[in-house]
């Protein structure tokens, strides 16, 4: 089972093309090449990008190239869009248990802007952008995060996501929707390729592949809770807000149509509240566990519990979390 993506950004996630190829031929014109058709570029663009200018403009240094790029970037990076099904996808990657962290060459602050007006911070556990060479950084990531090489896999729109994936020893994932043509990336024999985000969705939902929660099941996603908590004494002296996200494995077969014969995820939501407001802990750990435990103690008909709690604690991050999972 695939249980970490780690994902790109332009022409993975959002359509950048229009913004980069206005930038990329804004550069071009201030230093006396002709600007590149929309073919032409995808034909000729590639990572890492300090590779394009060496052939176009060998002879002006990065830093002044770099400079030029983004700073018209900026001026119209407001045509960014999301790709077709994008949301349902990291819904369902989230709703699924998967852990999605972003590895990508674009700068830091591009990044924020457009995350925070398409509401896409959220979704990852990490961001790992402003990366020129994507090869350099995947085994840092895996490592730094525990991911299991044989549950992994990377999505990318272009030659050099495939073989970063290949460089980490992870699934390489090629969507169709962005940069690189078929025939393009065809020769880089990426592992998967797929016509969009629909599709990886749809392919990841394939319970021949065993991807999907198995039986019957019960979801309390985004559920804000106050707790008291941190290692240090300054940091529980006040509740700070957590998000919890609950699956409940259950069995609906001869519910009928009364509450009663089933678990109320409305009494599930009040216990956790009430439990985490009560609450005064130093770890995440701990008090993942004793939820989950407390879960299967409280409501006698979920067989099994998944639990993730996420904390908005570090400065540089969207959040941290941790999950657990407990069964009877």
């Amino acid at each position: 089972m695939l249980r970490n993506l780690l994902l790109d950004w332009s022409g993975t996630l959002v359509d950048d093309m229009p913004p980069v190829i206005g930038a990329t031929n804004f550069v071009l014109e201030k230093y006396g090449r002709p600007p590149l058709t929309r073919e032409e570029f995808r034909r000729q663009f590639r990572l890492p990008f300090t590779e394009f200018y060496e052939e176009y403009l060998p002879d002006v240094p990065l830093p002044e190239l770099d400079a030029a790029f983004h700073g018209h970037f900026v001026q119209i990076q407001d045509d960014v869009t999301p790709l077709p099904g994008l949301y349902e996808f990291l819904d369902f990657c989230r709703e699924s248990g998967r852990r999605l962290f972003l590895l990508s060459s674009m700068k830091r602050e591009h990044f924020e802007v457009q995350s925070e007006k398409l509401g896409l911070a959220h979704y990852f556990e990490h961001p790992y952008v402003g990366v020129l060479d994507k090869r350099a950084k995947i085994g840092d990531i895996l490592e730094t995060h525990g991911l299991a090489r044989g549950e992994t896999a990377f999505v990318g729109d272009m030659i050099h996501d495939v073989e970063t994936a290949r460089h980490g020893g992870v699934m390489s994932i090629a969507v169709l929707t962005g940069y690189d043509s078929i025939e393009k990336l065809t020769p880089s024999r990426p592992d998967v390729v797929v016509t969009s985000l629909d599709a990886l969705r749809r392919l990841l939902q394939d319970p021949r592949d065993g991807l999907r929660a198995a039986g019957d099941c019960i979801r309390v996603n985004g559920l804000e809770v106050p707790v008291r908590i941190g290692v240090g004494d300054e940091e529980r002296a006040q509740a700070q807000k957590l998000v919890l996200d609950v699956l409940l494995e259950t069995d609906f077969r001869g519910v009928g149509d009364d509450i009663a014969g089933t678990t109320d995820y409305a009494a599930v939501a009040q216990w956790l509240i009430a439990e985490c407001s009560r609450r005064e802990v130093r770890l995440l750990e701990t008090l993942s566990g004793d939820l989950a435990d407390g879960l299967l103690e409280e409501f006698p008909r979920v067989k099994a519990v998944t639990l993730e709690i996420r904390k908005f604690i570090l400065p540089e991050t969207e959040s941290v979390s941790v999950r657990v999972r407990r069964s009877r």
